[in-house]
């Protein structure tokens, strides 16, 4: 599994060798070994260059995720206390990381301090299992029945815009006001968002298309307070914005239940290594707590 794990590491026979001090020879011949046993082709050969194939990549994933619990585990022995360390990949929206994961990275680390922690903002949707990420934090439903989750909390949404912004074009009274105003979106979903409401008892998915689009919630917030438009943003994001009178909450009355729950994600794996566990169990007891007042604020 090792010199698996370093063919594909460092795309070559010869470069896992030198890692692993074998000879190029004796690296392929170890393939061969592994493929024959499984009855698959891991690597697809050629004079130019190695291709992983889907099986491999698969196949890669569990090497990983083997090889690390074996060193967890030996480390353990060896200092006499299973002690959680290694390297954690974390992938997380960039307004919750930034807001309420980063700030808790201190603590987290005098509690854990031989955990590595390899932490990716994004607002963009990932392929976890391809960038071997252990920890994701994500908003919303959840669509991959091949990871398990543990909700952290929820947020309601808000529609929000600046004191300014309101001042210059008018404050809307009805969702259906919206429609002459700026509305802000994001560029990685589709083309037309639909921001729902509470109109006469019904759910109402009002149609809204922005003249502005940005990639991320924390770009989507600072155009706001700038007084571009009106944006739709989660509480936990903004409600220090609202508090402090630098947004101004619009349509509340009409808005009630826009929540979204907010989960971490993992590997549906059957050990879980320790170091995921840790963090994990952390993430709930810090940010559990303060996720409850944006739920229903």
């Amino acid at each position: 599994m090792l010199v698996f794990t370093k063919i594909v590491e460092t795309g070559s026979f010869s470069a896992a060798g030198k890692v692993l001090d074998l000879t190029a020879s004796a690296v392929s011949k170890l393939l061969g070994r592994i493929e024959e046993r499984l009855g698959v082709q891991l690597v697809r050969r050629s004079t130019r260059q190695l291709v992983i194939t889907n099986e491999g990549k698969h196949f890669y994933d569990s090497c990983v995720r083997i090889l690390n619990d074996i060193e967890e585990a030996e480390q353990g022995v060896s200092q006499g206390t299973v002690a959680p360390h290694g390297v954690l990949r974390v992938n997380v929206s960039l307004p919750f990381g930034t807001h309420h994961l980063i700030p808790l990275v201190p603590e987290f680390h005098q509690r854990y301090p031989e955990i590595t922690l390899d932490i990716s903002l994004t607002d963009a949707l990932v392929d976890l299992q391809r960038e071997r990420i252990d920890v994701a934090i994500r908003m919303g439903p959840l669509a991959d029945a091949s990871f398990r989750a543990r909700v952290l909390g929820e947020s309601r949404r808000a529609v929000v815009a600046s004191p300014a912004y309101v001042a210059a074009h008018g404050r809307p009274q009805t969702p259906e006001d919206l429609q002459r105003h700026r509305c802000l979106g994001f560029n990685f979903r589709r083309s037309l968002d639909e921001w729902p409401f509470l109109v006469d008892r019904h759910t109402v998915y009002m149609p809204m298309r922005g003249d502005m689009l940005t990639n991320n919630g924390e770009t989507m917030r600072q155009l706001t307070l700038d007084g571009m438009g009106i944006s739709r943003l989660g509480l936990f994001h903004v409600a220090r914005d609202i508090e402090a009178g630098r947004l101004v909450e619009l349509l509340r009355e009409y808005n009630p239940d826009d929540k979204e729950e907010i989960h971490a994600i993992f590997s549906n794996q059957r050990y879980m290594p320790l170091r995921v566990r840790v963090f994990i169990d952390f993430l709930v007891e810090r940010i559990g707590p303060e996720l409850r007042r944006f739920a229903a604020s």
